[in-house]
């Protein structure tokens, strides 16, 4: 908050309610699609945990040092299978030389664009790595589709998206829409992680046709006075933070990202506060698999514990 300012509630004090699939106006095979990620696997009650592996893409080898055996995709693939996500989200090339044994068993939101992190984010842009056409071939349920909100490309950006967005209709594909805050101009505004950048960003994923978009839950940090007017007057918590980009989502379903590095018991708060705010599931990588595959299965039962609660 900046001297001298009014402090204003955070917009989200009023009660958020999650869509329930069969209020949603979509074509047929949309649903059946989405049908079977919400309740053909999983807890089967409407709540979605998906986990996702496009981090050797986006990271490099890096983020599988801490779990060597994570390494090999068959790890997030039998983690997937035995914990019964209700989806695996990853690449063309991963699902096609690993998806084979858990074909018809696990359901895949296929990732059709990506990027390295060796380029600034500055300019962030991830161009296509496959089709809906893909998708289709290898029986997915869903595709992933990452979008930088604010990025100096955003204008490339929403034109590839529409293309796709267009194949998604013709297909009755549905779409799961990484709406990510990124670029010189959100750094200058707030950071990627302000209310300001993450409302915005559920508000664009909506407005651009997303079925359900993935998002993080914004916190406050040292730029919170960069911020727009007026969200630097805003006082939220946590709770009201993660309710806020829910409303502004609107009628496209939402899949908290992330987790805490501070414990499991942060986590599965953490979660339970997302589920509570009205998403609709979770999508959670790195927080499971790096971890020996014991311990990984076991934390994945304490979150779908907690999400049991939730089923609509």
């Amino acid at each position: 908050m900046t001297p001298g300012s009014t402090v204003s509630e955070a917009p989200a004090a009023e009660t958020v309610s999650r869509p329930a699939l069969d209020e949603l106006d979509m074509p047929l095979g949309k649903r059946v699609r989405l049908r079977r990620l919400l309740y053909g696997r999983g807890l089967k009650n409407g709540t979605l945990l998906a986990l996702p592996i496009d981090q050797g893409l986006e990271h490099g080898p890096v983020d599988f040092f801490p779990n060597p055996p994570c390494a090999d995709p068959a790890f997030q693939w039998r983690l997937a299978y035995e914990g019964n996500y209700n989806a695996i989200a990853c690449h063309y090339g991963l699902a096609t030389k690993y998806m084979g044994k858990y074909a018809g068993e696990v359901p895949l939101i296929l990732k059709i664009n990506g990027k390295t992190n060796i380029p600034s984010d500055a300019d962030a842009l991830s161009t296509l790595t496959g089709t809906v056409e893909d998708a289709v071939a290898l029986g997915a349920d869903a595709v992933g589709y990452t979008l930088y909100v604010g990025s100096p490309r955003q204008d490339d950006d929403i034109l590839q998206f529409t293309e796709v967005r267009e194949q998604c209709d013709k297909y009755n594909m549905p779409i799961v829409m990484w709406s990510y805050p990124r670029g010189a101009a959100i750094e200058t505004m707030g950071g990627r992680d302000s209310l300001y950048a993450v409302d915005y960003a559920a508000r664009v994923a909506l407005e651009l046709g997303a079925d359900v978009v993935k998002l993080n839950i914004p916190k406050h940090s040292a730029k919170d006075a960069d911020q727009p007017k007026p969200y630097p007057d805003i006082d939220y918590s946590y709770e009201e933070g993660a309710r806020t980009v829910v409303k502004s989502a609107g009628r496209a379903m939402v899949l908290f990202s992330g987790g805490s590095k501070l414990g499991d018991d942060d986590l599965l708060h953490k979660a339970r506060t997302a589920m509570e705010a009205g998403a609709t599931g979770l999508i959670f990588g790195r927080n499971m698999w790096q971890r020996p595959m014991d311990e990984a299965l076991a934390i994945t039962e304490r979150v779908q514990e907690m999400m049991s609660d939730f089923g609509v």
